[in-house]
């Protein structure tokens, strides 16, 4: 073969795969949105909300310690008020001392609980996330609930002081950190302990890759934190699998599209598009709390919840399924960059 003919067979070879690709991303995209637009409103919240049953909802958890991060505002500040008043000894994690004081005061003024404490520790910060397991460790008291629910989507890429993109410090790196930290005091609260995570559907539009600091190509903060959810879900899987015999459940779940004030930073055209369809932070919190007070015989440990029931966790035609097989070389990764 000439050398011309092999150039234009490489590039035909780069071409068909590049328009591939291309066909594919836009594939997840539209039935991302098809299906969230179905489901992930508040019109779906009320369709699906049909078929609750209120008792589910009714139990006491008076003497479980839980621990939720992100607490100050949105679906953390709606899970933690929840948890609170249902009799929980509620520990706020938030990242700012002003904001995080202003939420336990009303979460202890809307409950009439006066066991809601506040926690100073910056996620995205793995010595921070160090530090708060070591508090916790003192006190040497049974975790009963971990809600990891601390969030962000930055669309530009920032960097934190310790050297890694912001989203992945938050969303995957923190997460992953405090969830293996707190497992010697999840597994003092045995056979009832649980790890719950806020993911988001915004994961079927990705499927599960080890660049994990988004360094393959130009940044893009709506595809990193999509990455970053599959994670999640990927993690939560493990984890289930791992410390199955340990007796902690491990659960994502997805919020549908809530009216948060993280939303209406991050995506404030999508926030406005949506404007009066968008949950409350209180429909998004709905499910973790849900989880909280189940019956663990009732749930799939790794499994992902939506609305209250389990969900898929790959939309069809979308070739992520088989993503999930990383997980093993992400998690050495973590391990790694976390110091553990």
């Amino acid at each position: 073969m000439g050398k011309s003919n092999f150039s234009a067979h490489i590039q035909i070879r780069i071409s068909i795969s590049s328009v591939a690709m291309y066909l594919l991303k836009t594939w997840r995209s539209v039935a991302f949105g098809v299906y969230g637009y179905q489901n992930f409103t508040k019109k779906g919240f009320l369709e699906h909300s049909k078929n609750f049953r209120s008792e589910e909802m009714q139990a006491r958890i008076e003497g479980k310690n839980c621990v939720v991060t992100g607490a100050n505002s949105g679906i953390g500040y709606a899970t933690a008020e929840g948890l609170a008043a249902r009799g929980a000894t509620v520990y706020i994690v938030c990242r700012s001392k002003e904001r995080g004081e202003a939420a336990r005061s009303k979460i202890q003024s809307a409950t009439g609980n006066k066991n809601v404490h506040l926690e100073i520790c910056d996620v995205s910060r793995i010595g921070d996330v160090k530090t708060l397991a070591s508090r916790f460790s003192v006190k040497d008291e049974p975790v009963h609930i971990l809600v990891n629910n601390a969030g962000v989507l930055e669309q530009k890429r920032l960097t934190t002081p310790e050297g890694y993109e912001m989203n992945f410090a938050v969303n995957v790196l923190g997460t992953y950190t405090m969830t293996e930290l707190m497992l010697p005091l999840l597994e003092k609260a045995a056979p009832d302990a649980r790890v719950i995570t806020v993911a988001s559907g915004g994961m079927y539009t990705s499927p599960l890759t080890e660049d994990l600091q988004f360094n393959s190509k130009e940044f893009n903060g709506v595809e990193q934190y999509a990455r970053n959810k599959r994670v999640q879900v990927a993690l939560t899987e493990k984890w289930a699998e791992t410390n199955k015999d340990k007796g902690i459940g491990f659960y994502s779940m997805h919020p549908g599209w809530a009216e948060t004030p993280g939303v209406s930073k991050s995506l404030p055209d999508f926030s406005k598009t949506l404007s009066g369809n968008l949950r409350t932070s209180e429909e998004g919190a709905d499910t973790v709390i849900w989880l909280a007070l189940q019956p663990k015989e009732k749930l799939v440990s790794g499994g992902f919840y939506f609305d209250r029931a389990e969900a898929p966790k790959h939309l069809p035609f979308t070739a992520t399924k088989g993503s999930h097989s990383a997980i093993d070389s992400i998690i050495v990764k973590l391990h790694s960059l976390a110091n553990l």
